[in-house]
């Protein structure tokens, strides 16, 4: 497959696609290398027009279709629609994008925003496939999959070739997994540039198809991820077979190492992601003993997370940092407590962010009340000494 697809391939869609898709920059983070004990470099294709990695297939797929084509049609919930949507319109050929039914209307609305008719069909992406497939074959439309195509996966190739180009001195690759396109390509790209480079894909613990399918394992993926935009079942077999030619190793991480990522990206490079973004950069958080005092790249290859919940990410993370307390407390009902409480937290450097004071239902005693306090502090540290101080005023604290 590595004859089929390679460097030349890989160089020839980066002609084709220069102009319509921006050659994104890759910058080292001091904040991320020093969490992650290794020199990282983030690749930002956050900064594409449709704030996603998916422009660069879906632009080389579309330049590569006959004269006179009809149209295209493509399957996506997510970044890929949006990006064939862009490319259709800028060739001048009509769009149809297929999305499940549960798709939320944002990303409908965005999609139309680039000219795409949108149909909605079916519960499931797979059952949105099929229709897509259908429209394909009634209406003449070339079918445009999101990472099952060679010419697909020699755009999505020409990010590792700007990284390699602009940043030779690399000593390892990590890139996020869905169906196995990006991280096919680029492993094309640089196994030819770079020899003997390890090259890692990262997918997460809910969703480990491409894992499972390299170790000749049964597919069982499921539950719950903020990393939907990589959430697959059914991996590319173009993608599949490159990968296993390559020999790359695809890491597994938990849910909670992408959403460090996430946070660690935000606080530390200015840099929003989405879940399936950060996803390498999670691995190398995850997996440290791999990368410790190595030059690593890694693509933050989509920034389309929704607001709420990036916000519960970040507020999750104080949480675990320590930076956020939650505080219970069974208090005296008297007069002066509650400034005697504030007086304390204020004295250790304390920002109380919310209270709850209950006198009817949870307290233990008609004489007594239950505080709850929410408390922004600098750092664990800090925290502790907070909590000491209240303790030392006779009060029991117990941490929510």
């Amino acid at each position: 497959m590595a004859a089929v697809l390679g460097l030349a391939e890989v160089r020839a869609a980066a002609e084709r696609i220069r102009g319509a898709v921006l050659r994104t920059p890759t910058v080292p983070s001091d904040a991320v290398s020093r969490a992650a004990g290794c020199r990282v470099f983030l690749k930002l294709d956050t900064l594409q027009a449709t704030g996603a990695f998916k422009e660069r297939g879906a632009a080389n797929r579309i330049a590569l279709l006959p004269p006179g084509v009809a149209g295209v049609v493509a399957m996506s919930a997510g970044n890929h629609a949006q990006a064939v949507a862009r490319h259709a319109a800028l060739a001048g050929i009509p769009a149809v994008i297929v999305m499940p039914r549960f798709t939320p209307a944002t990303k409908v609305v965005r999609t139309e925003g680039w000219g795409a008719r949108v149909v909605l069909h079916g519960e499931t992406l797979a059952e949105a496939a099929e229709h897509a497939h259908e429209l394909a074959r009634r209406d003449g439309l070339a079918f445009v999959h999101p990472y099952d195509d060679p010419a697909v996966i020699a755009g999505q190739g020409t990010l590792a070739l700007e990284m390699l180009e602009d940043r030779p001195e690399l000593d390892a690759l990590v890139l996020p997994v869905g169906g196995g396109g990006l991280l096919a390509g680029c492993a094309a790209a640089a196994r030819s540039l770079k020899p003997g480079m390890p090259i890692f894909g990262a997918e997460v613990e809910f969703y480990p198809a491409m894992a499972q399918r390299l170790a000749g394992q049964p597919v069982s993926v499921g539950g719950p991820t903020i990393a939907e935009g990589i959430a697959v079942r059914d991996v590319g077999e173009v993608p599949l077979a490159m990968i296993r030619e390559f020999g790359i190793e695809v890491l597994v991480v938990p849910e909670r190492a992408v959403e460090r990522a996430i946070a660690l990206l935000v606080e530390g490079a200015r840099v929003v992601a989405e879940g399936a973004g950060a996803t390498g950069l999670a691995a190398i958080l995850a997996f440290p003993e791999r990368f410790a005092g190595k030059a690593v790249g890694t693509a933050v290859c989509g920034g389309n997370i929704d607001s709420r919940i990036l916000a519960n990410v970040l507020l999750r993370n104080l949480l675990r940092d320590g930076r956020i307390l939650r505080l219970h407390l069974d208090i005296p009902d008297r007069p002066g407590v509650l400034a005697d409480i504030a007086t304390r937290v204020a004295a250790a450097g304390g920002n109380v962010i919310e209270v709850l004071h209950q006198r009817l239902f949870a307290a233990p005693s008609v004489q007594s009340a239950e505080l709850e306090l929410m408390v922004e502090v600098r750092d664990a540290p800090q925290g502790e000494a907070l909590v000491a101080a209240l303790e030392t005023g006779g009060y029991v604290v117990r941490r929510g």
